[in-house]
């Protein structure tokens, strides 16, 4: 679950997510030539050879995903029958299929560092989804630290532990479902890159940068992108010194960002935010994941929303190899 730092990752710009207590979890045992899994969620089973070609044509279309990862782990992946259960709201943006796709590459072999697992993970998603996404989300299930969000560089590829307030609460509160494949998530990326033909990195661009562009569509998106960066750097230091006023005050700008330069808000999601973010004890709110839909995340003062999911920061995906024979 993001905090702040949305559309910035798949420009190498900087995210603060939190690996949430919400768990897909998946059981099982070595098999021979496929991956076999069935959901608590879903009616068919992912049925997926280990030499599976094209991961977008598998059916159903979860299990996509997991042939992503079979394909990019092929000729190392064992093959594995097992089942699979969550506690992630699938169509939240709550990273429901990045959380499938680092489970599945651990369950099915993979060895290397959680870098490493993030990157085959990002790939999959490429190749299962058609969905040109960043590498925020499977960085943050691979690499979470135990009561800590991650700020992640994007570029640099690195992951530094920031720690939350004691006296804070972050709830998350559905708004409704969503997709981010068929949605114009693609045309963002393509936007943003046009941004870059113009100016450069948006990494190290700045709004005066921004003002240059001529296209105005292109320069919102790129105003959103170097702005929200911005507020990614001063919503860790707000938290460095307990200040959660101004911590709430950048998720609120962060919204109105998303909402007018980038265009991924809804109107039922600024009306969620409008409620929440005018409830007493409540510092600040804002939409998180790819937009279009999905979940608000709000700073809190303990107790202050009865409504919601309060969720905790808990560490990275691991294997537990007493779950496996």
């Amino acid at each position: 679950m993001n905090l702040i730092g949305e559309h910035t990752d798949y420009t190498g710009g900087l995210v603060l997510p939190m690996t949430i207590d919400r768990w897909t979890v998946i059981e099982g045992h070595a098999a021979v030539d496929r991956v076999r899994l069935l959901s608590d969620s879903e009616v068919e089973p992912a049925d997926v050879p280990l030499h599976v070609a094209d991961p977008s044509a598998v059916r159903p279309a979860w299990a996509r995903y997991v042939a992503g990862v079979v394909a990019e782990m092929r000729g190392v992946a064992h093959g594995f029958d097992g089942t699979v259960t969550t506690t992630v709201p699938v169509g939240a943006g709550l990273s429901s299929s990045a959380a499938l796709e680092v489970a599945v590459a651990l369950a099915i072999g993979h060895e290397g560092t959680p870098l490493e697992r993030a990157l085959l993970c990002q790939r999959a998603e490429h190749r299962s989804s058609g969905v040109p996404s960043g590498i925020m989300d499977q960085l943050a299930i691979a690499a979470g630290v135990e009561g800590h969000a991650t700020l992640i560089d994007c570029y640099q590829l690195s992951v530094t532990p920031v720690a939350l307030p004691s006296d804070a609460e972050v709830v998350v509160v559905y708004g409704h479902h969503r997709t981010l494949d068929g949605s114009e998530y693609a045309t963002r990326t393509h936007e943003c890159a046009a941004a870059e033909a113009a100016i450069g990195p948006l990494r190290a661009a700045t709004l005066a940068d921004t003002a240059t562009i001529a296209d105005p569509v292109v320069r919102a998106r790129a105003r959103h992108v170097v702005s929200e960066n911005e507020r990614v750097r001063q919503f860790v230091a707000a938290l460095a010194v307990d200040d959660l006023t101004t911590a709430g005050r950048l998720m609120a700008a962060s919204h109105a960002s998303l909402r007018d330069d980038f265009a991924v808000s809804t109107p039922r999601m600024d009306e969620l935010v409008e409620h929440l973010t005018g409830t007493r004890g409540v510092y600040g709110a804002r939409m998180t994941g790819g937009g279009f839909g999905g979940c608000v995340v709000a700073l809190t003062s303990p107790g202050a929303l009865r409504e919601g999911w309060r969720v905790r920061p808990v560490a990275g995906a691991a294997l537990e190899e007493s779950a496996v024979e």
